[in-house]
């Protein structure tokens, strides 16, 4: 897969379809929350590739950037996505589910699964190991912790009341941008390792698939009914005192 662009406007490109996929859905659907974070990533890629020296590789890094974009954009038309975008499909309008979660949960899924997949496919096509995209996949990671970062300040409102043990606290607390990362790199190494025995790939990236999923479903369990419920029964008990 050659560029036939500039690095910057070949990512600018993928912003522009991630912007097209997302737009004009409702306030609050899940996948629009997640697509918002997405494109504040994709932007701020842009932004450094027009750096010189942040990316040792900015070619390499448009890339993997356009194949990483393709496996979402691909999940959202697929008539049977991946195991690990359908808690994000399924659950994308409940309204129990608070934005922070959805945006977490796509993260969760585009980054443990969708990445260390797109690594594999990038280092196929320019025929090198991943360890020589290392440097460049690990300066992503401050990009990334920069939005995570601005994500939980942008869409977690806490109430004053909430206390430690709270469910949403205990969610949003299970969850690592940085962990996420450290895993994806590990499954692209370890998948690289099994690319030449084609059913071995096949078991490990249908796990990797599952095992994705079942934590994004984890990250949008519905909690808003269950915060009620236990307001309702503080009030019970005041009311009985």
């Amino acid at each position: 897969m050659e560029l036939s662009t500039a690095p910057a406007d070949a990512v600018a490109v993928v912003a522009a379809r991630l912007g097209d996929a997302v737009s004009g859905l409702p306030p609050g659907d899940g996948v629009g929350v997640f697509g918002g974070v997405y494109l504040q990533v994709t932007d701020a890629v842009v932004r450094r590739l027009g750096e010189d020296g942040y990316f040792g590789s900015p070619a390499d890094v448009a890339r993997l950037d356009t194949l990483f974009a393709d496996r979402f954009l691909g999940a959202l038309g697929a008539d049977a996505p991946p195991a690990c975008w359908r808690p994000l499909l399924d659950l994308r309008l409940h309204p129990g589910i608070r934005p922070v979660q959805f945006a977490l949960a796509g993260m969760n899924s585009h980054i443990e699964h969708d990445l260390p997949l797109s690594v594999v496919d990038s280092c196929r096509s320019l025929d090198c190991p991943p360890q020589e995209l290392e440097a460049d996949f690990h300066r992503v990671n401050d990009l990334l912790a920069g939005v995570e970062e601005q994500v939980r300040e942008e869409l977690l409102a806490l109430p004053p009341e909430l206390d430690v043990a709270d469910p949403l606290l205990h969610l949003l607390d299970s969850w690592s941008i940085d962990a996420a990362r450290d895993a994806a790199w590990a499954s692209a190494r370890m998948l690289w390792e099994l690319r030449g025995t084609p059913e071995a790939y096949a078991a490990a990236a249908g796990a990797l698939d599952r095992s994705t999923g079942m934590m994004s479903r984890c990250l949008l369990t519905p909690l808003r009914d269950a915060r009620a419920m236990r307001e309702a029964s503080r009030q019970t008990a005041v009311a009985d005192y």
